[in-house]
């Protein structure tokens, strides 16, 4: 066939892997063109991965075992003993040194035609010219709050003049058994914001169980997280990466648990639990980084259509897999243009309202600062206006705006603004 690549020593350990790239098949786009050429591409396509973690070390291995051979990897945390039973790519030596570091030495001492390119630090530390010179970006994150940041980010990065602006996103996650796999076209398909609610917000305990009676290791972290730290270090904003800051917590949940004869408190599962941190099995780690890999595959190579565009897994009693089209929602505030109504009490605080605003799957932002399109309703910084809007707090919301009146919501988490419309119950 003109155009394959002949094996040798250089292409040897993909030959399993160019019989998909070296002849069309049933489903294959009109536009492939086999051999040399795609094979060129998958070559020269630059991938970043986000997370070098449970995900992010078999996303790793399986992008250089599947012919890319420019990768880079970003991550910010340091490797803690915790993560040998299932970051496969760390060693007791590693621990305390950077995971994208390691992870990408220890792909490249295996698979010296590959170069991986580590960054440690936040995504958020990097702009728009980063993300930019990427063709597909993956993300292996344990944070829901990181992967709206990226998504917000792409989305905002897209000209439709421009079509290298459009960097497909492809998503994994995990929890326990669980996991799913969803590929995203920023501004084509449904965005992570669309299917936020899908990812509802662990539930509240109540500040008295946490005072009073707690009954589980993770009450005494978060009794720690929520009292504790506003008796004794009110005046210091709590860092979650800081780990003198995580460890001050875990030592004050530690001598809680104690108090109460509750065991299990540990610092790894005080990170979990202040950080929000999703629990990793190893067996569906790979199950997901798998489907994430086929996905970026697909992408680049045109070989195969792509996932269209939400794949969830469960490994509970068996194997089980479900595929669907997650729709894009018009009321979006990343890849929308409508305001999302949500239906309020006239008769609930503002400060009632902005509590809420923490719980609702379809919001989930902290610390909101709002506004109407005439008048401001609260600002949580910087004092000055923090203090002028504060008053508004215990104000009712039917006094502050009217019946279907659109809200802008801030938070500084993300990089986008929100739009609500509030509708009044009836």
């Amino acid at each position: 066939m003109v155009g394959v690549r002949s094996y040798d020593g250089s292409r040897r350990r993909y030959q399993y892997i160019d019989k998909f790239l070296n002849k069309p098949g049933p489903s294959t786009d009109p536009d492939f063109v086999p051999g040399a050429p795609t094979i060129a591409n998958l070559e020269e396509s630059k991938v970043l991965v986000i997370g070098a973690g449970g995900l992010g070390c078999e996303i790793l291995k399986n992008l250089a075992m599947s012919g890319f051979k420019d990768i880079h990897v970003i991550d910010m945390d340091t490797i803690d003993v915790s993560n040998l039973n299932r970051q496969f790519l760390f060693r007791k030596d590693n621990v305390g040194m950077y995971k994208a570091e390691v992870a990408a030495a220890s792909v490249t001492k295996r698979c010296k035609d590959v170069k991986i390119t580590p960054f440690n630090g936040k995504i958020q530390d990097k702009d728009e010219d980063f993300y930019m010179q990427f063709k597909i970006i993956i993300c292996g994150l344990d944070s829901i709050e990181a992967r709206r940041w990226i998504n917000a980010t792409l989305v905002g990065m897209v000209d439709m003049d421009n079509p290298e602006s459009l960097k497909p996103l492809v998503d994994g996650g995990t929890e326990g058994f669980k996991g799913q796999a969803r590929v995203i076209l920023p501004t084509l398909t449904s965005c992570i914001e669309c299917q936020l609610d899908m990812h509802a917000p662990r539930a509240a305990v109540p500040l008295c169980t946490l005072a009073t009676i707690p009954r589980q290791p993770e009450h005494c972290i978060e009794w720690a997280k929520i009292i504790a730290w506003e008796e004794h270090r009110k005046d210091t904003v709590l860092d979650t990466d800081d780990p003198e800051h995580i460890t001050w917590l875990y030592d004050k949940a530690l001598n809680r648990a104690k108090e109460f004869n509750i065991p299990g408190v540990t610092y790894q599962m005080t990170q979990g639990v202040v950080k929000n941190i999703i629990p990793a099995i190893a067996s569906t780690n790979a199950i997901i980084a798998a489907a994430c890999c086929n996905e970026a595959f697909k992408l680049a190579t045109s070989c195969n259509p792509n996932l269209s565009n939400y794949m969830m897994y469960t490994g509970d009693d068996s194997i089980y897999t479900y595929t669907f089209e997650h729709e894009q929602k018009p009321d979006c505030p990343v890849c929308g243009n409508l305001a999302k109504t949500i239906v309020v009490n006239p008769k609930q605080t503002l400060q009632e309202f902005i509590d809420s605003l923490g719980e609702r799957p379809e919001a989930q932002l902290k610390k909101p600062t709002l506004r109407t399109e005439s008048t401001s309703l609260y600002f949580q910084s910087p004092p000055s206006l923090e203090e002028q809007t504060r008053p508004n707090l215990p104000k009712k919301l039917g006094e502050l705006i009217s019946d279907g009146e659109e809200i802008g919501v801030s938070d500084p988490a993300f990089t986008i603004d929100f739009k609500f419309k509030l509708v009044f119950q009836s």
